[in-house]
């Protein structure tokens, strides 16, 4: 099977350091399609950490772009109305003719996010029961045909247009490790996008995943295996070891050790990379999405074709 690699595009850490242009980042989206990577993510936030709007971004990078996936890492589909969120994902597949993945998760339970919600006027709360409906909402109104919805929200006969480039809407990945994951994408989503286990729990979770599918009449082959993984590679270990401790430190506010915890990391030579990539892909994963702990061209560089060493 063909692994495929995606970067992650540094919008947080531009906003962080001053740098809010956004014509950089477009441009390390066509360097990484030039690279030959298969995909380019962006991250979502309003307040929490603040970053480019990704169906902005997005928008130009599918116009910059011609072969390369698209997606969210993640989107958090609470935050927003599904009605509104349903027109922007549709036009945006049109504008990217295809190419767009929808990476989704319920966000992290900390004090600054909490404050996002709050800002956004939705019930941190009711997320999860929020972006499940919200979701099967967008779908409903993919299908271009007339709605009728009574739940949070209240549709009458409402007809979406245009309807997304992919029949149906573009493929949602869902992501979280917590066990109610396993039976929600099993049983509605089209992938799993983790951000934290190891390989080998990720192995034993993925089955798991696939086993629900199968018994809910889904086609387990059907689903997507990804993961969100950061990456410092450098030939020296203790270098690759400092710069990621920094850059967790500074992105998320929080002790290094308490975030490689809770986040899927390597830091170390090239070799070590390799292997470490290797294990998710022996643990089920199909789709590699790489954040680099800084020195993006060179990091682009040193990882550029790494997915066919990795074919299963």
């Amino acid at each position: 099977m063909a692994i495929r690699i995606g970067y992650l595009l540094p919008t947080r850490e531009r906003v962080m350091s001053g740098q809010h242009e956004a014509a950089p980042l477009l441009a390390l989206a066509e360097r990484a399609e030039s690279l030959g990577y298969d995909s380019v993510w962006v991250g979502d936030s309003l307040l929490a950490r603040p970053r480019h709007e990704p169906f902005t971004l997005l928008a130009a990078a599918a116009a910059r772009t011609r072969r390369v996936e698209l997606g969210t890492a993640v989107l958090l589909p609470a935050l927003r109305n599904p009605v509104v969120l349903a027109h922007q994902v549709a036009t945006l597949d049109r504008i990217a003719e295809g190419r767009l993945i929808l990476g989704v998760g319920i966000a992290s339970d900390v004090e600054n996010i909490r404050a996002e919600f709050v800002a956004a006027g939705v019930p941190f709360e009711k997320r999860v029961g929020r972006m499940l409906e919200g979701l099967r909402l967008c779908r409903a109104l993919w299908r271009g045909e007339p709605v009728d919805w009574d739940g949070r929200w209240t549709v009458r006969q409402g007809v979406l247009g245009p309807t997304p480039h992919r029949p149906g809407g573009p493929p949602i990945w869902l992501a979280g490790s917590v066990p109610a994951t396993i039976e929600r994408v099993g049983r509605h989503f089209d992938g799993w996008f983790p951000n934290g286990p190891s390989p080998q729990d990720y192995a034993a979770t993925w089955a798991q995943m696939q086993a629900v599918a199968r018994d809910a009449g889904r086609d387990p082959g059907a689903l997507t295996g990804a993961a969100y993984l950061t990456l410092a590679v450098d030939e020296d270990a203790a270098r690759a070891q400092a710069r990621m401790d920094a850059f967790l430190a500074t992105y998320y506010g929080q002790r290094p050790d308490v975030m490689r915890k809770k986040q899927a990391c390597y830091a170390g030579p090239l070799a070590g990379a390799r292997e470490w990539l290797g294990a998710f892909v022996a643990a089920g994963a199909s789709h590699l999405v790489l954040r680099f702990a800084g020195d993006q061209e060179r990091h682009m560089d040193l990882l550029a074709g790494i997915g066919a060493t990795l074919a299963r």
